[in-house]
């Protein structure tokens, strides 16, 4: 019967996705910001009501004792993530719960809200499976994210879904007063939230990137440090990198990580690179400046990853982002030294079924074994 349940399940999954994929041409005819929301909007009505929730659950969500994973700490129901910049003011919490990730990553979050950079500013390349954004940190401020938080975690007090909060500086604060912005986001979020990611990585805020040198990540961790050891339980701080860094500034930040008390490294963020694209160069250059996510990442983040876990120290672990489509992407990242996983633009491509269908996929593989 249990094989049975598995394989009706699998087909349905199956047919779930060639719907998608014809859903997928029509939506590809929106502008993706618009689209983004609009298919997210839709699921969320759909989880409103008892019967849908449980019809999204039965479809897409895929849940085994197998997946079960301990890190920096934490206990995650499987090990594929939503990565931030999806969920950025943790709206849709219940609906990514119900489509099977293991976990998800809010934000990123900002002390003020800010609208971000001018639309458009997402832009698809089918060709490469591929996303280019400038969003630019939109979102509604960390005081209206920690009050949506804190709704989610009284409708749902014996909840396990991991949720961690991605956090940033606004883009009017000077880098030398970055230190402030985080450390206003990690006091408001403290309660709401699992663990945290510093985000010091998007291509998409002025002079961000500067804050990947040594000094002034040693800056901006002691203040959270400082602020972590007051309380009576301590959360696990992450760092997210770009792909973008040289193996010295690689090695910068392996030699501080220990130093700054570091939970754990999310390799990687989106690059700036545009080399070997399909999409001609003319489109291209029309889109200008943004961080690029996708398949043509998948490479460069996962050289990063497998760098960085091949030199940090054994209780640091490494979380893969960037390019992960498929379950052979995902045992890539964790060949690499990956113990999670997050993506974004897989979902995007691949449609709402691809966090079950990879837990599927990931027990069958232990089944195998």
């Amino acid at each position: 019967m249990l094989l049975l349940i598995f394989y009706l399940r699998k087909i349905a999954a199956y047919i779930c996705s060639m719907i998608y994929s014809l859903l997928r041409k029509a939506l590809f005819t929106m502008p993706p910001e618009k689209a983004h929301y609009f298919s997210m909007n839709a699921l969320k009505k759909i989880c409103n009501t008892a019967l849908g929730k449980e019809m999204i659950e039965k479809t897409f969500n895929y849940q085994h004792q197998s997946l079960h994973t301990t890190t920096f700490g934490l206990t995650f129901r499987n090990m594929i993530g939503l990565a931030a910049g999806f969920d950025k003011n943790a709206l849709y919490l219940q609906e990514i719960k119900s489509l099977g990730f293991g976990f998800t990553e809010i934000g990123t979050v900002t002390p003020l809200p800010q609208s971000g950079n001018e639309q458009p500013r997402l832009f698809r390349l089918p060709a490469d499976k591929a996303l280019i954004n400038r969003m630019g940190f939109n979102n509604e401020g960390a005081e209206a994210v920690r009050r949506r938080l804190e709704q989610w975690k009284e409708k749902n007090p014996d909840d396990n879904f991991i949720i961690g909060g991605n956090i940033g500086k606004n883009k009017i604060t000077e880098n030398e007063l970055a230190w402030k912005d985080y450390a206003i986001c990690f006091e408001k979020l403290y309660e709401a939230v699992d663990y945290f990611t510093v985000n010091v990585s998007s291509p998409n805020t002025p002079g961000l990137r500067a804050l990947q040198d040594k000094d002034s990540l040693r800056k901006i961790f002691s203040e959270l440090q400082h602020i972590n050891q007051s309380k009576a339980k301590q959360k696990p701080i992450l760092l997210k990198i770009a792909p973008d860094l040289s193996q010295g500034q690689l090695d910068e930040i392996i030699e501080l990580s220990d130093e700054i008390n570091l939970s754990g490294i999310i390799a990687a963020n989106t690059t700036i690179s545009r080399d070997n694209l399909v999409t001609d160069k003319k489109t291209i250059e029309k889109i200008g400046a943004g961080g690029l996510s996708g398949k043509p990442l998948q490479q460069i983040s996962t050289n990063v990853l497998k760098y960085i876990s091949s030199n940090i120290s054994s209780n640091i672990p490494v979380i893969a982002s960037g390019g992960i489509f498929a379950i052979e992407d995902v045992e890539g990242k964790i060949q690499a030294g990956a113990q999670l996983v997050q993506l974004w633009t897989g979902f995007i491509y691949e449609g709402p079924g691809i966090a079950g269908k990879l837990c599927r996929q990931l027990v069958s593989k232990k089944q195998e074994i």
